[in-house]
């Protein structure tokens, strides 16, 4: 017997009993969808989880943190190589800011308008890039070679213009500052006193007499984008390579006769990871050498764990329907058996091989299976679509509906946006495979039953 005969015969079998064969499908059917749609809001909950993080900030970066200052685990220039060659890192830079600035920033004819120096931040110029920073506009600070003396190439932040005040007016005075967002008596947004990318900006370093002793012109080669997620030097920082920020530090400390630390250490160091799944393998090497770390992994973790536990205590009440399926499924194929008993001890009378008379019967209760799997995975996607779209679909009924405690129950945030349920080919196929599989388990017992009917007996049965 070929495979096409008895696939054939299957369905012909199956189609002689289309009542009994159509209620055992839909058992599949139910429990198919249910599992489907159950596992499709969790994916959906864990897609607007892994958003909301990323709005808080990059989930494949680790910052190292020293801000007690303790020369046990210092972040230092040796950590920063070492950790540069650690697997799945792509990119560190330390975030160093100039100590003890005494001075100011200075912009405008005569100088009017004026900066303080602490938003001034120096970062390996080579990772920013990697980091996830994005230019507005103009170029990255590598490769800009030799500007002259005294003249600091920078990025700017979006809105590091608004940092300045005009020193010819009152400190109480609403006209000496101008801030981000505000707006004229008609409504128009006000610029910044100063325009960083055509102003020239100078760098004023003071002795501790409050006397201008060095002056620092400041080169903006390009603006950043604005993002907070990434960091606060982005809207309004003041960022320059690491060996600028550095000679900064010096030149103060000269100034003001202090003695330079002969090693330079870090507040703080960003590392940045290939890839999320790596991060938590990275972290712990990190905390295992006694560092401080902080991500978004921990977080995202036990995310995850909620809507892993969500999804398994609701997949679990959706797979006894499919349990059900199973024994209707043994059901109705041991049921077949007894009808057929006749057919069976003729096949085994002509030389029919036990091995297909077994096959037939699993053929018949996997083909079951497939087809509850096939309608409930239809099913399943329009129940998705229609969970996607039911806020419009409301809004064109004229009413409206709140689910965001369907996010909730799976661990998530409700009022996120986004989709409800989401089935990606994965899922489809294993829902199929899964349901076929059901079928073939239920069709063991009987097709086993089947073969051991004794041929003389099966040909004398009514």
């Amino acid at each position: 017997m070929r495979i096409s005969d008895l696939l054939r015969l299957s369905l012909d079998n199956l189609r002689r009993r289309k009542g009994r064969t159509a209620l055992t499908v839909i058992g599949v059917v139910v429990g198919t969808c249910a599992i489907v749609v159950m596992i499709s809001l969790g994916i959906a909950v864990n897609a607007q989880n892994e958003e909301m993080l990323q709005s808080w900030g990059d989930l494949t970066m680790i910052q190292l943190y020293n801000y007690s200052g303790s020369t046990e685990n210092a972040l230092d220039d040796a950590l920063v190589e070492r950790i540069r060659s650690t697997p799945h890192v792509t990119a560190v830079t330390p975030y160093y800011q100039p100590e003890n600035l005494n001075g100011c920033i200075k912009a405008g004819t005569n100088g009017r308008y004026e900066s303080n120096p602490y938003n001034i931040y120096g970062l390996d110029e080579a990772s920013m890039e990697p980091m996830g920073f994005a230019l507005q506009s103009g170029t990255w600070l590598t490769d800009v070679g030799s500007l002259g003396k005294n003249k600091i190439p920078v990025l700017v932040g979006e809105e590091f213009g608004y940092n300045f005040e005009d020193t010819k007016r009152s400190y109480n005075s609403n006209s000496r500052y101008r801030y981000s967002g505000q707006t004229d008596k008609n409504g128009n947004p006000l610029p910044p006193f100063v325009d960083p990318q055509n102003a020239r900006m100078t760098l004023q370093l003071k002795d501790d007499q409050g006397n201008v002793k060095e002056n620092y012109e400041l080169v903006v080669m390009g603006t950043l984008v604005g993002d907070y997620s990434k960091d606060y030097m982005t809207v309004g920082g003041l960022v320059m390579r690491l060996q600028d920020a550095r000679k900064l530090t010096a030149a103060a400390d000269r100034l003001a006769k202090r003695t330079s630390k002969k090693e330079v250490t870090y507040q703080q160091i960003n590392i940045k990871v290939d890839e999320v799944d790596n991060v938590a393998e990275v972290e712990k090497g990190l905390q295992d050498e006694g560092y401080n770390t902080n991500s978004m992994t921990q977080i995202r973790e036990e995310m995850q764990k909620n809507v892993a536990q969500s999804q398994m205590i609701l997949g679990s009440l959706a797979a006894i329907s499919l349990l059900v399926a199973a024994l209707n499924i043994m059901n109705t194929m041991t049921m077949a058996i007894y009808e057929r008993t006749r057919e069976i001890g003729v096949m085994k009378v002509l030389g029919c091989k036990l091995w297909y008379i077994r096959s037939m019967f699993l053929a018949e209760s996997g083909a079951i299976g497939l087809l509850g799997g096939v309608v409930g995975v239809a099913i399943s996607l329009a129940i998705s679509a229609v969970l996607n779209n039911l806020t419009a679909i409301m809004g064109l009924l004229g009413g409206s509906i709140d689910l965001s405690g369907l996010s909730s129950a799976f661990g998530g945030f409700g009022g996120m946006g986004g989709k409800i349920s989401i089935i990606p080919p994965w899922l489809i196929l294993l829902a199929l495979v899964f349901a076929t599989l059901v079928g073939l388990v239920s069709g063991i017992a009987p097709a086993g039953r089947a073969v051991k009917i004794s041929s003389l007996e099966a040909i004398r049965h009514d």
